[in-house]
């Protein structure tokens, strides 16, 4: 396995849009307010059509062929997530829904974006690389990004008036407060919620998504990562970077907190070796754009966001080697 080659081409383009859309907000080719456009346009329509493809097209026998792998998956995921959520509320003082955007993208992998990119070219395109890439975007999109669109309530949520504000402070006029029962029925009216919800029920009931009609999904779907990471670019040029021990805190989660309980989880109730290394892998992957895109749409902990998605991204190109290594050596212990 060629480790330069997986960083040429699953991170390097990463960079290389972030960059470009980092200066053209630096030369004012762009504002906040297009990256908040930028970012309604893949939160409403484009990232829903990404993840409703990406989960549709799995098979129910395939997915509850390995009921293990997909326990520990959402134990382990949840937890963490909800770790980030609480960690950041209550270590860092942050309000409620600042919180669930770090949870957003602290506690979740960008499996949809990095998934094959990453997985595919070190252990090949298989049934058990699909299997996995699978149950982690369904655990993904279809459980933690509805939770954390519950805490956040997006419907009570007021954009502030200052684009360059990272909360909802200042500007924004404070909204009444609502009940458990009316923020989950707001996080369920988000095309981002109901569409990789909507996938789940067709897997689990047997419809199978016509292939005639992927080209017309795809068509959007395919803008969704391009125009994600130029948007985070043009938000990032905007705020001033930040490097501090929240995003250090941040960072820790993401790439050894969740994948280290990963390892010895699935370790400890004896996961086949293969599946726990590719697992452990799916786990260690840089935070999901979609928290990013939340964060920027609703204006809130951008800043910090965005720089803990940058610290990730660049910190895993050394972690990755290292988490190969290491599940490799656990995994296959006897």
């Amino acid at each position: 396995m060629e480790f330069g080659q997986m960083i040429l081409n699953a991170l390097l383009p990463i960079f290389v849009i972030m960059l470009l859309g980092y200066l053209s907000g630096k030369t004012n080719a762009f504002t906040g307010d297009n990256a908040r456009s930028f970012n309604k346009l893949v939160l409403n329509y484009a990232l829903p059509a990404a993840l409703f493809l990406s989960i549709v097209k799995a098979d129910r026998h395939l997915l509850f062929e390995d009921l293990k792998l997909l326990i520990i998956s959402i134990v382990v995921i949840v937890a963490c997530f909800m770790w980030a959520f609480f960690g950041c509320e209550k270590f860092f003082r942050h309000t409620k829904k600042e919180a669930a955007v770090c949870a957003l993208i602290a506690g979740s992998p960008t499996i949809g974006f990095l998934g094959f990119a990453v997985l595919e070219p070190i252990y090949g395109f298989n049934t058990s690389t699909g299997l996995v890439i699978a149950i982690v975007a369904i655990v993904v999109n279809a459980i933690t990004i509805p939770i954390g669109l519950y805490l956040l309530d997006p419907d009570d949520t007021p954009v502030p008036a200052s684009a360059g504000s990272t909360t909802t402070t200042g500007a924004a006029v404070p909204a009444k407060k609502k009940s458990g029962s009316s923020a989950f029925i707001n996080a369920l009216k988000q095309p981002v919620v109901w569409a990789p919800i909507l996938a789940v029920i067709f897997i689990l009931i047997g419809i199978r998504f016509p292939k005639a009609l992927d080209p017309t999904f795809n068509l959007i779907a395919k803008a969704n990562a391009g125009v994600a990471v130029f948007a985070a670019g043009v938000t990032l040029s905007a705020q001033k970077v930040e490097f501090n021990w929240e995003i250090c805190y941040n960072t820790l989660i993401k790439l050894f907190l969740m994948p280290g309980v990963l390892l010895l989880v699935g370790k400890l109730f004896h996961m086949e070796a293969t599946n726990l290394q590719m697992l452990v892998m799916a786990g260690a992957l840089p935070p999901a754009f979609s928290g990013i895109i939340i964060g920027s749409r609703y204006n809130i902990y951008v800043r910090t966001g965005t720089s803990s998605l940058a610290l990730s991204t660049f910190l895993f190109m050394g972690t990755c080697p290292f988490w190969y290594w290491f599940a490799g050596l656990v995994a296959n212990m006897h």
